[in-house]
């Protein structure tokens, strides 16, 4: 059975490194459905964070691959229930839009989505949350103009309380 999986990858900081994380999900004809990159809370250690809809089996498959990698230190995957996750998205509207209509206004506070920059012929939106929230403004806006948007990928907190901290001890007490 297919479930969404979120998997978090530890690297060094390398050039190419993404391009060859991506292949590996490439060869098996996995999808990804976002991914989002960034430090992490130990220096020079990165993490992507990859999301996918597939069977666990395939994700081990993946995940085992991903960690033969040299420049990977760690790679752990996670259903939704086992993770705090967001993702963010801005949308550019007619400033006029606002102004002029009651209506527009409204569900921009009804999602409780946040004006970031009012220029004279448009308006930048933000609203944080999961993609299901996002769409749906997007979904109440579109009728009013979207001049633009875009939405990043997933970023995610594991629930259970291992650290990267702790995993990369662990990794270092196994070598010596």
């Amino acid at each position: 059975m297919k479930n969404r999986y979120t998997i978090s990858v530890f690297t060094e900081d390398r050039v190419g490194l993404l391009n060859r994380v991506t292949i590996i999900f490439t060869r098996r004809k996995i999808n990804i459905e976002s991914i989002a990159a960034s430090e992490s809370e130990v220096e020079n250690v990165h993490r992507y964070t990859i999301v996918i809809t597939e069977t666990e089996d395939l994700v081990k498959k993946a995940v085992l691959q991903l960690e033969k990698q040299v420049e990977i230190i760690k790679a752990v995957y996670h259903l939704d229930e086992d993770i705090v996750y967001q993702e963010i998205a801005l949308y550019k509207v007619p400033t006029d839009v606002l102004v002029a209509g009651k209506e527009a206004e409204k569900i921009v506070r009804a999602h409780y989505a946040r004006v970031l920059s009012v220029e004279s012929n448009f308006t930048v939106l933000e609203k944080t949350g999961h993609k299901e929230e996002t769409q749906a403004l997007f979904d109440e806006l579109e009728p009013f103009g979207i001049l633009e948007f875009v939405r990043s990928g997933r970023i995610a907190i594991t629930k259970p309380m291992k650290t990267l901290t702790s995993i990369v001890e662990e990794m270092e007490n196994h070598t010596k």
